[in-house]
């Protein structure tokens, strides 16, 4: 057995089928397939293809699949953060065995990214919203502290893939009536399904959003959608924070105005 061969069995199981050369793969038997790499083809053109002075930042990282991608762009910086050190241990064998070892890989959570300091040119956020208890905090912390300009979001749906417009200000009652509006029940209303007990026999799976659901917490949150490429993968730009010139504290991280004892 080749060296890197049996590194790559003393850190299994893998998530990530990645091709090391040699012969050696990750995860040849995923029960995806060839998981990631072929997600990553669907969307892979939405991306810029020369990130030559660009910033990346991959939350969630796990075994370094997309930071080796986009150091593979040149990206002049890669960051890679995940709270597995299982994962980090993959993904500074991979970054190591492709001569990408320039990535730095840190043990991090999504709600302490502004212990980074930084604001990333491209931030990627794949694979992890679902899994998180706090999903729109998640989504507030990269908008206000690491996002210089675009993020990458992906998250598992479930429900409509259909939008509708909703109402600027939403009645209290149907006029002339004290029935709730039955907008709540339209499929394509923007949802949020909260998965009480495990999913895929992950217990970590909490929510699962519609289309709209998605659509709306990432404006929510202050990003404007430029492309969605795939069915659950959207490419953002910073944008203005809705419901920032309410005062504090309409949006997290908003703070209590100067002086006040919040």
């Amino acid at each position: 057995m080749s060296g890197l061969r049996a590194r790559v069995e003393a850190l299994a199981p893998w998530f990530h089928n990645i091709d090391l050369g040699d012969g050696v793969v990750t995860a040849p038997d995923h029960f995806l397939g060839d998981y990631p790499r072929f997600k990553f083809e669907r969307f892979a053109a939405a991306l810029p293809t020369d990130l030559s002075g660009k910033s990346v930042l991959d939350i969630g990282c796990n075994a370094g699949f997309y930071s080796v991608e986009m150091a593979r762009r040149g990206a002049t910086r890669v960051v890679g953060i995940d709270s597995d050190d299982r994962y980090l241990a993959q993904a500074r064998l991979v970054a190591d065995a492709l001569g990408y070892g320039e990535i730095e890989f840190r043990n991090l959570s999504v709600y302490d990214v502004a212990a980074l300091g930084e604001r990333f040119d491209l931030v990627i956020f794949m694979g992890v919203f679902y899994h998180l208890r706090h999903p729109l905090l998640a989504l507030d912390l990269i908008r206000e502290h690491v996002t210089r300009d675009m993020l990458l979001f992906q998250t598992m749906q479930r429900g409509s893939n259909d939008t509708i417009d909703v109402p600027e200000n939403h009645p209290f009652h149907m006029a002339g009536t004290f029935e709730p509006s039955p907008i709540f029940d339209e499929p394509a209303y923007p949802k949020m399904h909260f998965i009480e007990r495990r999913y895929a026999d992950d217990w970590t799976n909490w929510w699962a959003p519609n289309r709209a659901g998605s659509e709306a917490m990432l404006r929510a949150a202050g990003f404007t959608i430029e492309a969605r490429p795939e069915d659950e993968v959207y490419l953002c730009r910073v944008a203005p924070v809705p419901y920032g010139d309410w005062g504090a504290p309409a949006v997290y991280p908003a703070r209590a105005a100067k002086g006040s004892d919040a």
